[in-house]
């Protein structure tokens, strides 16, 4: 049962269809964009070095029907400022958030919509926003497309994943990041007297557990799962 998402999502020109490290991209639209190299389904096994990809970008921003987008500081903090208003305005609980200069990691625990609604969501508010402050053009792609998102089912797998959101900016040699609209999680076990929100979880563990009985099986311990309040 998922719990949460890993949304990502790049800024436009970046993490192209034949990017090095490979992409999720079945096909290259566009002649020009298929001369910088060939296409790779999935992210490769052995990743490219650090030289390579650079020179990928280096020649990619001049195949670009625009330019390519990369964030500043006030870029970033204004992109984070759009975020914080659709999490209030759909209410949505937010775990982890890195945006960097090309690219935005979210980890979003489960809602009634769908992750990519919640991806298309942020990106149209983020973009009229920019436009709002004359940060872009009206006909300047902002995003690099629809995004990604990773299902997450387990409490390891969310904490596991709020790990490597908050690590990204430390990996590229920038400061942690730390968001007001960004909630801590907490401990909650998984009883039908807590967290309503969380019914259809409720609804399979109380299947699991009266098969077991069922079966004469050993009932297990309580399952932990963290969600914030």
């Amino acid at each position: 049962m998922v719990i949460a998402y890993h949304l990502i999502w790049t800024a436009y020109g970046w993490w192209l269809p034949n990017d090095p490290r490979g992409s999720m991209s079945h096909f290259i639209a566009s002649d020009v964009i298929a001369e910088l190299g060939e296409l790779h389904y999935g992210r490769k096994r052995v990743q490219p070095a650090s030289k390579t990809i650079r020179d990928f970008y280096t020649t990619a921003p001049h195949k670009l029907k625009f330019d390519l987008v990369q964030f500043s500081p006030s870029d970033i903090t204004l992109v984070a400022a759009t975020i914080a208003d659709v999490i209030r305005s759909q209410i949505y609980t937010c775990y982890a958030c890195a945006i960097m200069p090309d690219h935005v990691h979210l980890v979003i625990r489960k809602h009634k919509h769908l992750a990519e609604q919640m991806i298309a969501n942020f990106q149209e508010t983020s973009r009229t926003k920019l436009l709002d402050h004359h940060l872009r053009e009206p006909n300047h792609p902002l995003w690099g497309g629809p995004g990604w998102k990773v299902f997450l089912d387990h409490p390891d797998d969310v904490h596991r994943t709020i790990a490597y959101a908050q690590n990204n900016p430390i990996k590229s040699h920038r400061p942690p990041q730390h968001w007001p609209f960004v909630q801590p999680l907490r401990q909650l076990a998984l009883s039908p007297r807590k967290s309503p929100a969380h019914k259809v979880n409720l609804h399979y563990a109380a299947c699991g557990f009266a098969i077991r009985r069922a079966r004469g099986k050993k009932q297990p311990g309580p399952f932990l799962i963290r969600v914030a309040d």
